[in-house]
């Protein structure tokens, strides 16, 4: 054990075949937490056989800043870090963790909370065009200064103090590497998606609308992201981009049309 007082967070929910491999990742740390929502595979049981002593249940109506929230309550680190189940902390990574936590210690930084840059692995392969890197997320900070997670999806936690950012990066196996399962996350963040558009009253949608749309998708990925230096893989994860737009603009027309069709 290191004497960091670091607590690892990992939210998880169906993620059997891929928990124990991001645990291995945190293991390093002085407290492992887990927050669960609902896992019906053996996601759980993977966690219990792995020795991870402080399991909480997130409700079934919670949201990701929630459940972020849920595993800052139940922490007793000074030092917090987020991991998905489908990141890993690399030893580079870990190391430089240390590093900095020390450095706070000794108070050679003042900085309370650090986004770390993430390898995102799309269809088996690491992107860094597209918009995919450095793909910063703010996942380390001091519990103390941390106010809230706050966003029902793409969530950010709000910091009291200045944040960095780390060199080294997490591996995020996004999708990992299944078309099945990259359809069934657009599948439910596209209705979260919808959701939120329609609560903010979205204009209603017509042609222009969705080919807008989709065209500044296309335009971001491929033209000023240059997803195709990323090979066959970057170009179709930039066409799979925009059809996950569609879809999100797709569940803000149905939630209109019932609507609509509601007030009549």
């Amino acid at each position: 054990m290191h004497n960091t007082n670091l607590t690892a967070i990992v939210l998880t929910r169906n993620e059997e075949p891929v928990v124990k491999d991001c645990l291995e990742s945190v293991k390093w740390a002085d407290e492992i937490v887990v927050v669960d929502h609902g896992s019906t595979d053996k996601t759980l049981e993977v966690v219990k056989k792995f020795g991870v002593k402080i399991i909480v249940e997130a409700p079934v109506y919670s949201n990701f800043s929630d459940r972020r929230n849920l595993g800052a309550k139940e922490a007793l680190g000074e030092w917090l870090l987020y991991v998905d189940a489908d990141e890993r902390v690399t030893p580079e990574l870990k190391e430089e963790i240390l590093h900095t936590i020390s450095n706070f210690k000794f108070q050679i930084s003042n900085f309370v909370g650090y986004a770390i840059p993430r390898k995102n692995i799309r269809l088996t392969k690491v992107l860094y065009h597209g918009g995919w890197w450095p793909d910063y997320v703010l996942r380390l900070m001091r519990k103390d200064k941390l106010i809230k997670w706050e966003g029902e999806l793409h969530e950010q936690p709000k910091i009291d103090g200045e944040v960095g950012k780390l060199k080294e990066a997490f591996l995020h196996y996004s999708h990992r590497g299944s078309l099945e399962h990259k359809l069934q996350n657009t599948i439910n963040w596209s209705e979260i998606e919808g959701r939120k558009m329609f609560n903010a009253g979205h204009p209603p949608m017509n042609i222009i609308r969705f080919l807008s749309a989709m065209w500044r998708e296309f335009y971001y990925r491929m033209i000023k992201q240059k997803a195709f230096l990323d090979g066959t893989e970057g170009v179709m994860e930039a066409f799979y981009q925009v059809f996950s737009v569609f879809i999100s603009y797709a569940r803000l027309w149905e939630m209109q049309q019932k609507s609509e069709k509601e007030k009549k």
